[in-house]
């Protein structure tokens, strides 16, 4: 009895996730300039690394550019092709776990598509995009499953920009309910190029998606988005904005990032 008793103590000590530090890379992404896009992403995600970061979330897209048109020539396979490789290469490198978001193509099909890669450089989850807007359907097909991974610093879901206001947050709210402690979500939030963001500052669709869910099933929900025009596709001429934003596992807002501003922020989380 005492060893089955010492035996479940450490496998419930074990299984309790670790604290953990977050870095939101709200970064500039180039629309159909991988290079340039990867380059970055790998010097930003080696500064949130310095900086001891243990999980680093990136944009949407953030290798081409999200509805940028070339993604219907460039787009790469997952995990073969380079952005997906150069990613990995930069996790097993700095021994952290990346989620980014990335154009994938299978066979006749591109995806918005997100992975998380562990700290040895291999991808342990690829979700492809659900709730799509409308302007994206000629560019993207839609996705048909959501999938968490049990890590070291909880369990650990991943969706992409607008599937966190899908109806009824019908996409986080599942994540939950398969066990999620901790929802990424890559993000492109885009405005009008006049938008005036004193006068209506920007944030609120997202609060109101996140804040419900994180406090009805104490998981914490993440969503970092890029900055940078718009320069091609059908919002030529809009503007990625950041305010990347951070919701606890009890539905308080901890950071929102600068408008317009390509930074890193960073998080300490704490399992509930």
């Amino acid at each position: 009895l005492a060893f089955t008793f010492c035996s479940t103590y450490l496998d419930w000590i074990l299984m309790t996730p670790k604290p953990f530090k977050l870095a939101m890379i709200q970064m500039e992404v180039r629309g159909g300039d991988p290079k340039w896009n990867l380059a970055r992403a790998r010097e930003q995600i080696s500064e949130a690394a310095s900086e001891g970061a243990q999980i680093i979330l990136l944009p949407e897209c953030l290798d081409l550019g999200w509805t940028h048109p070339s993604s219907q020539v460039m787009a790469e396979a997952i995990p073969e092709g380079h952005p997906c490789t150069v990613l990995s290469a930069a996790a097993k490198e700095h021994q952290v776990y990346v989620c980014g978001g990335l154009t994938e193509k299978e066979n006749e099909r591109v995806y918005t598509s997100a992975v998380l890669i562990n700290p040895e450089g291999e991808v342990v989850l690829k979700y492809r995009k659900l709730s799509e807007l409308e302007i994206g359907h000629t560019y993207y097909a839609q996705g048909d499953r959501l999938n968490v991974t049990e890590t070291e610093y909880g369990t650990i879901g991943v969706m992409i920009c607008a599937d966190g206001f899908a109806n009824g947050q019908v996409i986080s709210r599942s994540l939950c309910y398969m066990g999620a402690d901790v929802i990424l979500s890559p993000c492109a939030w885009a405005r009008p190029a006049d938008h005036d963001n004193d006068m209506d500052p920007y944030g609120k669709v997202w609060r109101e998606s996140y804040k419900p869910v994180a406090k009805q099933f104490s998981t914490a929900i993440f969503g970092t988005s890029n900055v940078g025009p718009i320069t091609a596709g059908p919002w030529k001429g809009r503007k990625c904005v950041g305010c990347s934003l951070a919701i606890d596992a009890a539905g308080e807002e901890m950071i929102q990032g600068p408008y317009g501003k390509d930074c890193i922020l960073y998080a300490n989380i704490s399992p509930q």
